[in-house]
């Protein structure tokens, strides 16, 4: 396996959240507004160079969903369930290792408390490299550096709540998908403009009636900001408002509790967790 340098400073995304938010005084500080507006698949991007880690990683996949494994992950972040830390390894060049870039600031896939790491694909990663034999190495990054540095030889694969996308081809091969998601738009708790639409059409119809005087937040290299820019891969037309990249979400929603900007489009798992760390609940 490749080796990476020493991961790059952590983002200790949980703890960051409550205290963001620590201030806010509205029992409902905001609101997701319950309409999937796109339809996307998460897979793992795996090193162009290592077809036998591909499919290595295929067959986990595989095995993790018909054994029961990937749900009973998905029940600790989505039920009633315990996550289990994941910690990462350091890097030593004379052991082979499994290096694994990730951006720790997407919670429920991936974040931090402390030196610990917590999240849907982090456990994933864990399993895959005890299945493998290997030590885990865990890489933090900015999401836009992901794809590159699997692409460049400096990690094996991607984690990182990953949506198959033709560009990211360029740089990774993609696993078979094991999780599929959208993106939901969230508004401040006493905003009505999108209560009665029912359908995605609808809130599009309304995103198309605003102009450049309306801002959009989004986590950068994400869907939502090829959703609120236009990208011909994914056939998105984009609207006519403003588009605002954050590094994660949850300062996407802080700058809108603050007024900055009217309104943010994420994934809708990070959506609902953040919303309810703002809302206390």
């Amino acid at each position: 396996m490749k080796k990476i340098l020493k991961a790059v400073a952590l983002i200790a995304c949980a703890a960051m959240v409550l205290s963001m938010f620590a201030s806010c005084s509205t029992a409902d500080a905001v609101k997701v507004i319950d309409i999937k507006l796109t339809d996307e698949e998460y897979a793992f991007g795996v090193d162009k160079n290592q077809p036998d880690l591909l499919e290595k990683a295929n067959a986990f996949i595989k095995k993790i969903m018909e054994n029961g494994k990937f749900d009973e992950i998905c029940e600790k972040y989505f039920g009633d369930g315990t996550p289990t830390p994941v910690v990462s390894a350091e890097l030593d060049t004379s052991k082979d290792q499994l290096v694994v870039a990730t951006n720790a600031a997407f919670e429920p896939f991936e974040y931090t408390k402390g030196n610990e790491y917590y999240g849907v694909d982090m456990e994933i990663a864990a399993l895959f490299a005890e299945e493998l034999g290997l030590e885990l190495v865990i890489s933090n990054m900015d999401f836009n550096a992901v794809c590159l540095a699997v692409g460049q030889g400096s990690a094996d694969i991607a984690m990182a709540g990953l949506t198959i996308k033709e560009d990211r081809k360029e740089h990774v091969a993609f696993t078979d998908p094991y999780y599929f998601a959208s993106q939901k738009l969230i508004v401040k708790a006493d905003d009505t403009t999108f209560d009665a639409c029912k359908t995605a059409e609808d809130v599009e119809a309304i995103l198309k009636g605003f102009d450049a005087t309306t801002k959009i937040g989004y986590q950068n290299q994400t869907t939502g900001q090829f959703y609120i820019l236009g990208d011909e891969d994914w056939g998105f037309d984009g609207f006519a408002t403003e588009g605002k990249g954050y590094a994660n979400g949850s300062l996407a929603v802080n700058d809108m509790i603050n007024g900055n900007i009217n309104y943010v489009i994420i994934d809708e798992a990070p959506a609902e967790f953040i919303a309810k760390a703002v809302n206390g609940k």
